[in-house]
């Protein structure tokens, strides 16, 4: 008898309950959508830390549906690779830093295999040489033994050819470029104590890096008196190799140059382009390929994006992370960015054997595993590099230069060349002090871009860093407060700064 009353009870309250309960879910938001234009890099990590930072709320309970569109067939961006007489070497970006931290993260979050670059670009031991044009003004010893004794005695023995050569310039230079690593190193402090960013100028003034990006690198060098050879030569071989430019490259990007000649560098096992795929899998993204985004237009409420399929998305908020200096995406209405141009850097992969005859050599054996070269407008090419050694007679090379290299130039540099291919880069900026950037808000509303940060200095890592910051500013600006992992993350963006912001 007593437990039909406590059955009717419950009966009773579940039927009053049910109208609030249809009330807050019918009332609930839609999810948003946030459209991403490019697949690199900076368009993955910005899908993984929506993802990573996003929380629910009782304003916002849906997290956000994310569609990213890449123009070509694949992933990656300027990540890529290329398959030559059966092997696969990197094609584009190819090397990361060991305080790369985002990288190592996503490798670790993957599941990804790290594997260290080819032994010309970064073992003490291989033998490196200065071209000119003419003669090597530099060379380091080159001893064919795989004794780890031998291999030492030969790294020790090219250190002091270095230091010979340059002097104690060369430990000013590893402390200049350690000063900027750490300083750098700032940007992965926890999000509780780092602010979010809208321009560039302020993510590198807070980091105290924005006046290295007023000065040219000489400009820079000459102030903590490294030697004159030190800049003319090695330093130069540098930044022509990481970004095809000479030492009046502006400070931070010549500075990142730098810090990319050191060692412990690193890459994925199969390809960087791989850490792009892992987090767009990883994200629940809406991924289209070949399909090139040909207009992004605000209408009030949302942006419309058009296709050069004939399609159309509406989207909440638009990210634009790929380079707007050789798209021709229509914005309406219109956006005015800093004028920029792209360098091209000439990839040249070729499966041979090098002509000692052109480098005035006797013997393949004597011309260096890496053949850097000054900066002379005469000169063909940055650098040749051996990729892999599969016999005497038999390796595959990697040629950087600023121009195509033509069939007979190649013919002469090459007394055997089995296998070419050619790649053009739109690699990064050309970069010139003082730098001038867009912002990571392309409106007044939610349209921003990633590769502002690009004027810096351009990388993976970079560019990942700026992807977590508009991340963040996402979250911040579209979502509630409470929607972030941190209800302590706070907009840097002073006043004085608008400069860009009247698009």
């Amino acid at each position: 008898m007593s437990s039909k009353p406590s059955f009717s009870f419950l009966i009773l309250f579940i039927f009053s309950v049910l109208p609030l309960i249809f009330c807050i879910s019918t009332n609930a938001p839609p999810p948003p959508t946030v459209c991403i234009v490019g697949s690199g890099i900076g368009g993955s990590s910005v899908a993984h830390f929506l993802r990573h930072y996003f929380h629910p709320t009782p304003t916002q309970p849906n997290p956000p549906i994310i569609k990213i569109f890449e123009r070509r067939s694949i992933v990656g961006g300027r990540m890529g690779t290329v398959s030559i007489g059966g092997e696969t070497f990197e094609a584009g970006a190819s090397i990361l830093h060991p305080k790369n931290y985002h990288a190592l993260n996503y490798t670790k979050l993957l599941g990804l295999k790290i594997k260290p670059p080819p032994s010309s670009e970064d073992d003490d031991s291989m033998s490196f040489g200065i071209w000119d044009g003419k003669k090597f003004v530099f060379k380091t010893l080159q001893v064919d033994s795989k004794f780890p004794l031998v291999q030492k005695i030969v790294s020790f023995v090219n250190s002091f050819c270095l230091f010979f050569r340059y002097g104690f310039s060369l430990l000013k230079m590893n402390s200049f470029v350690e000063r900027t690593v750490d300083s750098f190193l700032k940007y992965y402090e926890s999000p509780e104590t780092r602010p979010v960013f809208e321009t560039v100028d302020e993510m590198l003034k807070w980091a105290g890096l924005y006046n290295l990006t007023t000065r040219t690198l000489q400009d820079e060098l000459i102030d903590i008196k490294l030697s004159p050879l030190l800049i003319e030569e090695l330093i130069t071989v540098i930044t022509r190799i990481n970004y095809g430019q000479s030492v009046y490259i502006s400070g931070l990007a010549g500075t990142v140059s730098l810090a990319g000649s050191e060692g412990g560098l690193w890459s994925i096992e199969g390809g960087n382009w791989q850490m792009a795929a892992g987090l767009i899998n990883g994200s629940d993204v809406s991924l289209h390929l070949n399909e090139k985004i040909q207009s992004i237009s605000y209408l009030g409420e949302y942006y419309e994006l058009n296709s050069t399929k004939g399609n159309s998305y509406s989207c909440d908020v638009t990210v634009v992370a790929t380079p707007l200096d050789e798209v021709n995406i229509q914005f309406t209405p219109s956006i005015s960015i800093p004028e920029r141009k792209l360098q091209h850097t000439h990839a040249t992969f070729v499966r041979g054997l090098l002509n000692p005859a052109y480098f005035g050599l006797k013997a393949v054996a004597e011309i260096p595993e890496l053949v850097g070269t000054l900066e002379d407008p005469d000169l063909p090419f940055s650098s040749i590099s051996v990729l892999k050694q599969h016999d005497e007679k038999d390796a595959t090379y990697k040629i950087f230069s600023r121009e195509p290299m033509a069939d007979a130039l190649l013919d002469s540099i090459f007394s055997a060349r089995l296998h070419t291919i050619r790649i053009n880069w739109g690699a990064y900026p050309h970069y010139e002090a003082p730098e001038v950037f867009a912002p990571f808000i392309l409106d007044s509303q939610h349209l921003y871009y990633v590769n502002a940060c690009e004027n810096a200095a351009s990388t993976m890592e970079t560019s990942a860093v700026a992807a977590e910051n508009v991340a963040r500013l996402i979250l911040s600006r579209y979502f509630s407060e409470g929607s972030m992992d941190s209800s302590h993350l706070k907009s840097f963006s002073p006043a004085a700064d608008t400069s860009h912001l009247d698009l």
